[in-house]
């Protein structure tokens, strides 16, 4: 059985989320069923870059991880595209028996019984900005095949008031899981320049109008890897 993989990267930092800052080697897969207005991925999403993905078995992939980790284990993220479209469990199995922790990000729209075996699966349900409607009947079985996973977060992107209230929505569906927020990136060019100004300016406005009114459940936080290198792929 081979995986459609769109890169394989790392070590480097995560650059989001609730393991924001740990070393981290990445696995992307490639294909979504999502098409998200901002995706900021789309050389892993859209199939008109299906010939960039390589067919890699298991083991092949075990092996680039190990490479670039130089056998150090430490965290594999699986993310996309939706990595959730692909059975990952044979390599999940060999990382975790050489003592690698498996996080993996999906939209929460596919369940997998791997889930159970991961560290972290964040599930990023995607806002009324993304022009994606959530099925939530399907969120909810990502959940339960994630019960055995290590932990279990919301991750939300915000770009304005919409997908903010939107946000508190969801944050009252699922009361008893973390939830983070971060400020989505308008600009998903990976060769245009990002302005940190207009970065913190989004920052700032979201904490005024969470922690700055009152709402004090989610973790606000940047896309630290756009800070330190914009939309550069690969790092």
């Amino acid at each position: 059985m081979t995986l459609r993989i769109a890169e394989i990267f790392g070590p480097t930092i995560q650059g989001e989320g609730a393991l924001i800052g740990e070393p981290t080697v990445f696995v992307r897969a490639g294909g979504c069923d999502y098409r998200c207005h901002w995706c900021d991925s789309l050389h892993a999403v859209d199939s008109s870059h299906r010939h960039e993905w390589r067919p890699m078995e298991a083991r092949e992939i075990w092996a680039e991880v190990r490479r670039l980790s130089a056998g150090q284990p430490l965290t594999v993220s699986l993310s996309g595209g939706n990595p959730a479209i692909q059975d990952f469990a044979p390599l999940i199995a060999l990382g975790r028996a050489g003592g690698y922790r498996f996080a993996c990000e999906t939209q929460g729209s596919i369940a997998q019984p791997w889930f159970g075996d991961l560290a972290m699966l964040v599930l990023s349900p995607k806002p009324p900005s993304s022009g994606q409607v959530v099925d939530w009947d399907a969120f909810d079985r990502c959940l339960s095949a994630a019960e055995g996973a290590g932990r279990r977060v919301l991750k939300i992107v915000i770009f304005d008031q919409a997908d903010l209230d939107w946000a508190r929505e969801v944050a009252a569906r699922y009361p008893d899981l973390p939830l983070y927020l971060q400020p989505g990136n308008p600009e998903t060019d990976p060769e245009t320049p990002v302005e940190p100004q207009a970065l913190a300016d989004r920052l700032l406005w979201l904490v005024e109008n969470t922690v700055g009114r009152g709402w004090l459940k989610p973790h606000i936080l940047p896309q630290l890897h756009v800070l330190i290198w914009g939309n550069r792929r690969g790092v």
